[in-house]
């Protein structure tokens, strides 16, 4: 009998004749095409010892709870209850024939025999005494003590609560919040609000900046570390759903990428990710933060990775540090990118509330999510699944030159045909607005103030990968699609654009936006340091101004703050509000709105009439209108 179908076969044991393995959706694979990376749960039930058991007050739900991937009829649920904070260390990178993930050969792990047993239950109310979906399944150190359900029965659109505890007992984790999708086809009667985030960096960056010292400046330092970000829209209650779009998480050692020291913010181990508890014990470190705990205990995430769940600018078939040599292998700890890949990708699903995915394919997390009539959130991959060679610091003037070669894929050409189809088949059905989530900039961006005259664009972006960028485009005009909105993060800075194809020679008109055929926003990182480190906020503005300068499709930009932005969507408008966090030294509710923008329905272009909510900035540099200064404010209630 395969994986699947035991994980799939209900297995009664001990006392609890209602929970199983099988309920807890991580001891699956997190692709039904390799069912090597799930947990033979027939092992699992053969090893353990149900009459030796933890006690329940021995247990803790050491990093709170989560929910995510949101359907019409069900939700995803997370949590961790363990005897211990510590990851489990039942791992280690093997050879020979022994399976990728051996938790069955005491030559080579340690692992527990004693199944921990936990509940779940859904209601209605904050009072948790209006149940409409419970169960019971069992976690072990084969999954790192995680726990992840999915919640059925539920009603489209509808706000639920949610708690766990350790069976037959008052054992309990906090209560969280979620909120269901609309089913495919329903009108809504109000908007849906989105959060939006990428790259969190959980550390400190401190760099003396020498040029800024001689200068007289007094702040000599870059400073980031604490997500606020993620805790202002909790207090402010202002999303249905949070989306992010990749670097959840950095894969480097304390120092490589910043400091922690000063702000007690090292994250763990402190060394460059490899192994399976590598990866797991980073998650540990990061849910340590108590507004990202908050942020997934009070809304639903929608989440795809970037490259540094991985390593940094990964491909497939390398990385910036492991380029499939003999030397890079060495240097980079004698680990195979496809082993730390394995690893990275199932510390993933272990620790974020994501579902399996719905169909046999190489480690894929593409998938799209109908948001009633309203819009089509379709989440991409343009990292980690196919993408051809990228940018890795040292073939930058070979990338120039094949940029444009067709050959060249950021997604692969199945995540390319199924893209198509889903942008094709969104406008067949008539939803009112595309929503592209992606983890790079699509517009084209001239970048030759810092790159070089000879290199002038991030050949790590969408601009290394023109023809699949004009093979997008393509799609989007002789099909007819309208009201299209890419999404981006990576870049730790903040990009407002029209969507132009100017290898196909359409006519644009900055002023007017006449001849885009969609819209962009990229936001900044909610702690990762700027583009251009220790900075200063006249240089940001220089640097702003150039871009804008450069690039006649960019309408807004900002180098300097850290944030987030949020979209409010309706069937007439999007708007979208970008918000900078002035201060990430510390834990605090402080912001500060950056610019506002609206998409109108049917304009496929940033709306310029003032009159009706055209954009406006406080930071940065705007093309059409001026800066007007802006206000913090603090999301802590009074």
């Amino acid at each position: 009998m395969g994986i699947i179908q035991l994980a799939l076969a209900a297995l009664s044991l001990g006392g609890v004749a209602t929970a199983s393995f099988a309920g807890n959706l991580n001891y699956r694979s997190p692709s039904l095409n390799h069912p090597d990376l799930g947990i033979s749960i027939r092992k699992v039930n053969k090893r353990n010892n149900y009459a030796s058991t933890f006690k329940a007050s021995d247990l803790k739900f050491t990093h709170g709870i989560a929910s995510g991937d949101p359907y019409p009829d069900s939700v995803i649920l997370w949590t961790r209850v363990s005897p211990e904070e510590d990851n489990s260390h039942s791992n280690v990178t093997v050879s020979g024939t022994v399976p990728l993930y051996d938790h069955d050969n005491d030559r080579y792990v340690k692992v527990s025999t004693s199944p921990i047993c936990v509940e779940y239950k859904v209601t209605t109310d904050k009072n948790l005494t209006k149940i409409v979906s419970h169960g019971q399944v069992y976690t072990s150190s084969d999954v790192d003590y995680t726990v992840k359900v999915e919640a059925t029965g539920l009603k489209p659109f509808s706000t639920y609560y949610y708690q766990f505890n350790v069976c037959d007992s008052s054992n309990k984790s906090p209560v969280g919040r979620t909120k269901t999708t609309p089913t495919k086809n329903q009108t809504l009667s109000k908007g849906v609000n989105l959060a939006v985030y990428s790259c969190s960096n959980y550390r400190m960056y401190l760099r003396r900046n020498i040029n800024r010292l001689k200068a007289g400046a007094n702040n000599l330092f870059t400073a980031e570390g604490f997500f606020n970000a993620y805790g202002n829209v909790v207090r402010k209650d202002s999303a249905d759903y949070v989306i992010h779009l990749g670097d959840y998480i950095y894969e480097y050692a304390n120092g490589a990428y910043g400091w922690g020291n000063e702000i007690d913010r090292i994250p763990q181990p402190d060394k460059d990710l490899a192994t399976l508890y590598d990866y797991r014990r980073r998650y540990a470190t990061y849910r340590t933060d108590v507004d990202l705990l908050e942020s997934h205990q009070n809304f639903p995430w929608i989440a795809v990775w970037d490259d540094h769940e991985v390593q940094n600018n990964e491909w497939k078939a390398g990385s910036s540090n492991m380029n499939n040599t003999e030397s890079s292998f060495i240097a980079d700890g004698g680990v195979s990118v496809d082993s730390k890949k394995a690893n990275a990708v199932r510390a993933y699903f272990e620790w974020l509330p994501v579902r399996q995915v719905d169909m046999d394919d190489n480690l894929r997390i593409w998938r799209t999510f109908n948001i009633g009539s309203l819009f089509d959130l379709i989440m991409l991959d343009t990292r980690q699944y196919d993408r051809s060679i990228t940018d890795l610091s040292w073939n930058t003037e070979y990338l120039a030159q094949i940029a444009n070669d067709q050959s060249r894929s950021i997604m692969g050409a199945r995540q390319e045909a199924w893209f198509y189809k889903q942008l094709i088949s969104s406008q067949q059905r008539d939803a009112r607005w595309r929503i592209i989530g992606n983890q790079i900039i699509f517009s084209r961006m001239n970048e030759s103030l810092a790159t070089g005259a000879s290199t002038p664009f991030n050949y790590d972006e969408w601009d290394g990968y023109v023809a699949n960028r004009n093979r997008t485009l393509k799609t989007i005009l002789e099909n007819n699609i309208t009201n299209t909105v890419f999404l981006a993060g990576d870049s730790h800075a903040s990009w407002v654009s029209d969507l132009v194809w100017f290898d196909h020679g359409l006519p644009y008109d900055p002023a007017t936006g006449a001849g885009a055929i969609g819209v962009e926003f990229a936001g900044s990182a909610v702690s990762s340091p700027a583009p251009i480190q220790n900075i200063t906020m006249a240089y940001a503005s220089f640097g702003s101004n150039w871009l804008l300068g450069a690039n006649e499709e960019l309408q807004w930009q900002d180098l300097y703050y850290r944030g987030y932005f949020e979209l409010n969507i309706d069937y007439e408008r999007i708007k979208a509000d970008f918000y900078g966090i002035p201060d990430i030294k510390t834990r605090n509710g402080k912001e500060i709105k950056l610019a506002s923008f609206e998409v109108l329905d049917g304009e496929n272009k940033l709306n310029r009439d003032p009159t009706v909510g055209g954009g406006v900035a406080y930071a940065g540099a705007l093309r059409n209108g001026k800066i007007v200064n802006g206000t913090v404010v603090d999301t802590n209630p009074a």
